[in-house]
């Protein structure tokens, strides 16, 4: 009896050790939670493929993807930096990215890629602050100048501006009031003032300058001096589609498609939209015009998916490494061609370049300039946007002089660092 009774015991004690050695390698497998808005915007499935060749090349990690629209995302990505429960991995909006590095929500990127022996050199972008990378843009929608080519040539102009002088030219020579046709289109909503973004600093960034020094506001340099002084000859000219104060982006690419508008800065998302709008549209893609005489690499308007990792991850080696995976030259090749954007790796090359002429052409003005948004990783950048529209406005209907217009906005900035 006491022999049985023995026997069963060892067989319990076979059975809790062979349990716990299956609850430890389970265990073992580590499970990084990502949250991101991208999944439902691309094909289904895509996203998910990319992942399950993520987890084929690292055994031991799964991805669990935490996916919602743009909006919902935000929120939960913003309750989670606060709460400190934000996934391991987390899409970033750049806008984000200052709020969450004071509140200590991110990890320094730079600290992991040193700590992987990671080579940053194949990065197109990094968001830095503080001396270190907190967001990497992994696809890029880069802002070029789109131009309606049978306008141009109605007008007589053989090609598109280059400078700032060829673009006035162009603008005064394609507007014709009569028939509700203008030169360029300007977009300075309150609402949605990232008009200030992608239609006035860019003129700036295109010319190699900047609204910033040393990481602070510097918005009365010769630089945005002369782009605001550029933009009111325009204005002053007659050469700017009627109701900017209350235009959107979207009303942007209306005059677009309609043909009320010969030349505008817009998304490289729009291609299809406007070929889907409007097939019979003949139009080319170029980059912003520089000013006159400058010679230097251009800085292009863009907006990203950015990528960073929580500062309370568990799993932070692990959460780097599908960093690393999304930023390789063949992921970013694939999930920039599911995307229709740019690459953030320099070596990365999207399919539709090769078969299509407008995104081949978008991408050599991608290759042969540089990203240059200034307002991402600011704080409160749309508020910075819509602080500058509210002083930019009554300089260009007059009623305020451009000194004052710039300081104030400079002051208004300020506040805010």
């Amino acid at each position: 009896m006491m022999k049985g009774t023995f026997r069963a015991f060892l067989a319990l004690l076979v059975l809790v050790a062979a349990s716990l050695g299956s609850q430890t390698f389970a265990q073992s497998d580590v499970t990084l939670e990502f949250t991101q808005w991208w999944e439902p915007e691309l094909p289904d499935g895509a996203f998910r493929a990319l992942m399950d060749e993520f987890e084929a090349q690292n055994p031991g990690i799964k991805v669990e993807l935490i996916s919602g629209p743009y909006s919902s995302t935000k929120e939960q990505v913003i309750a989670g930096a606060v709460a400190g429960t934000m996934s391991d991995v987390v899409g970033l909006d750049g806008a984000w990215v200052s709020d969450f590095v004071k509140q200590g929500s991110i990890a320094n990127l730079s600290d992991l890629m040193a700590e992987a022996a990671y080579d940053d050199s194949e990065l197109a972008s990094q968001i830095q602050l503080q001396g270190g990378t907190y967001m990497i843009p992994v696809v890029n929608f880069v802002y070029p100048v789109f131009v309606n080519l049978d306008l141009l040539a109605e007008a007589g102009i053989d090609a598109a501006p280059t400078t700032r002088s060829e673009f006035a030219d162009a603008a005064a020579k394609l507007t014709n009031p009569d028939n509700n046709v203008y030169g360029w289109v300007l977009p300075l909503s309150m609402e949605q003032p990232n008009g200030i973004q992608n239609d006035v600093m860019s003129w700036l960034w295109a010319s190699g300058g900047s609204m910033m020094k040393d990481g602070m506001p510097d918005l009365t340099n010769d630089g945005v001096r002369q782009t605001a002084e550029y933009i009111k000859g325009l204005w002053d000219a007659g050469v700017i589609a009627p109701g900017s104060f209350t235009m959107k982006e979207q009303d942007k690419v209306e005059e677009f498609v309609n043909g009320r508008v010969g030349m505008m800065i817009s998304s490289l998302a729009h291609i299809n939209l406007i070929r889907e709008r409007n097939p019979d549209l003949n139009f080319a893609i170029t980059a912003l015009p520089a000013a006159d005489g400058y010679t230097g690499k251009r800085g292009l308007p863009y907006a990203s998916w950015g990528i960073g990792v929580s500062a309370n991850s568990e799993h932070p080696a692990e959460a780097w490494k599908l960093v690393a995976f999304l930023m390789s030259q063949e992921t970013n090749s694939k999930l920039s061609s599911i995307a229709n954007a740019f690459p953030g790796n320099v070596n990365s090359t999207p399919d539709f370049v090769q078969s299509d002429e407008l995104f081949g052409a978008a991408f050599q003005v991608f290759q042969d300039g540089y990203l240059a948004n200034e307002f991402t990783g600011l704080p409160v950048a749309e508020d910075l946007m819509r602080a500058f529209d509210e002083q930019f406005q009554p300089y260009l209907d007059g009623s305020q002089s451009l000194d004052d217009s710039l300081n104030k906005a400079q002051e208004a900035w300020m506040e805010n660092f």
